[in-house]
């Protein structure tokens, strides 16, 4: 934000006080993100100590629940940070202990909405992974999960909610009157892989960008934009005769793009869940010559565990990981050789200053000139 920073914490400026509520599974990044939000108030001699405001979610052994925030946010510009995807945070059910699921984080999410009472100025939901958006369209008799939460909690009074990385952004079209912002993490990104790789050269002559597949192709056309280097694809050929697991089954994954021989390439994609699809695109790769290939998530999710990628690391396939602090990592992912993190707390207190002062976000959600500059730093441009 460079020069913003002076007013980020105006007390005139501002739309009302600030609050910020970190839900069960979030507290760690709320932490993080409520350490800038102190660090920029006091260096603009606005002292305070946290913008935290405590609030849980107790149950009855019977597993009913109820939401309580205990102090005051009457007249405060609420943030609530909301990680629906934290399966570690886990409640007490007939004796049994139970992980949380989305279901549970989302109900826990309108709990402490309740809780609230209507006492707050604004109410403004981060929520990194959007709940229900991987079944953001309808084929057949299914329901729509993401629409019908988002109208929810437009209903509930929220009036902006800020996610990261949408599976498919356009289901913001459920609620065209409340504010929606889908943010991608590309600079941050890209300032992890300078950090971490010492033989990172992002130019035309040593490094590709391939997209997963085709929903996946505006995310890497952008990152191949910004970088001027060329971009390819693989696509998914389906059984679509057969249904598995709720889908149809994929027979191949097929190439379409430059020669990949003896150039580093990078796949982004929104989720790692099992892995499987990011693991064969690195093995079709490898087949074709590439030299290093690193893979990117906002989501790393490993629903099928590590294995496969340690594996996979071990042969030589794959030589990176990268993935953001924007959902649960387990211990043993962190510890991983081949994983690293991305940070997005800064980012997220970004938002949340500029929301609270009524300030323009268009800046902040197009990083462009923040990446020129990180080339420019390094040499590339």
């Amino acid at each position: 934000m460079g020069n913003a920073d002076n007013v980020l914490f105006d007390n005139d400026s501002r739309v009302a006080p600030l609050g910020l509520i970190a839900m069960a599974g979030a507290s760690e990044l709320g932490k993080k993100v409520d350490g800038y939000l102190t660090k920029w108030a006091n260096e603009n001699e606005f002292v305070k100590d946290t913008f935290l405001v405590e609030a849980v979610c107790p149950r009855f052994s019977s597993g009913d629940g109820k939401g309580l925030i205990k102090s005051s946010i009457r007249g405060d510009d609420l943030f609530i940070l909301c990680d629906v995807g934290n399966y570690s945070c886990t409640y007490n059910y007939f004796g049994r202990e139970n992980s949380m699921s989305p279901d549970d984080h989302y109900q826990d999410l309108k709990r402490i909405i309740q809780a609230a009472g209507g006492k707050a100025h604004r109410i403004n939901i981060i929520m990194p992974s959007l709940y229900g958006g991987r079944q953001h369209r309808r084929n057949y008799r299914e329901s729509l999960d993401c629409a019908v939460a988002l109208q929810e909690l437009q209903t509930m009074g929220v009036s902006n909610i800020l996610t990261f990385d949408a599976h498919d952004p356009r289901v913001q079209n459920a609620v065209p009157l409340m504010g929606l912002d889908n943010i991608i993490p590309s600079y941050q990104v890209l300032k992890a892989m300078f950090k971490n790789l010492s033989d990172f050269r992002p130019d035309k002559d040593h490094f590709m960008i391939i997209s997963p597949d085709e929903g996946a192709i505006n995310r890497n056309m952008y990152y191949a934009s910004v970088l001027g280097v060329n971009l390819g694809m693989f696509y998914k050929r389906r059984d679509y005769s057969t249904i598995i697991d709720g889908r149809n089954p994929i027979v191949a994954h097929e190439y379409m793009g430059n020669d990949v021989a003896g150039k580093d390439v990078f796949i982004a994609d929104d989720i790692i869940s099992s892995g499987e699809s990011m693991l064969d695109i690195a093995v079709e790769l490898k087949k074709r010559k590439a030299n290093k290939i690193y893979c990117y998530a906002t989501y790393p999710i490993f629903t099928n565990g590590l294995e496969a990628f340690n594996k996979a690391y071990a042969d030589g396939i794959i030589d990176g990981v990268f993935g953001t602090n924007l959902t649960y990592r387990t211990p043993e992912l962190l510890s991983s050789p081949w994983f690293y993190e991305v940070d997005c707390s800064k980012y997220i207190a970004y938002f949340i200053a500029s929301l609270n002062h009524d300030k323009s976000i268009s800046q902040v959600i197009d990083p462009h000139t923040k990446i020129e500059a990180l080339l420019k730093k390094y040499g590339i441009k």
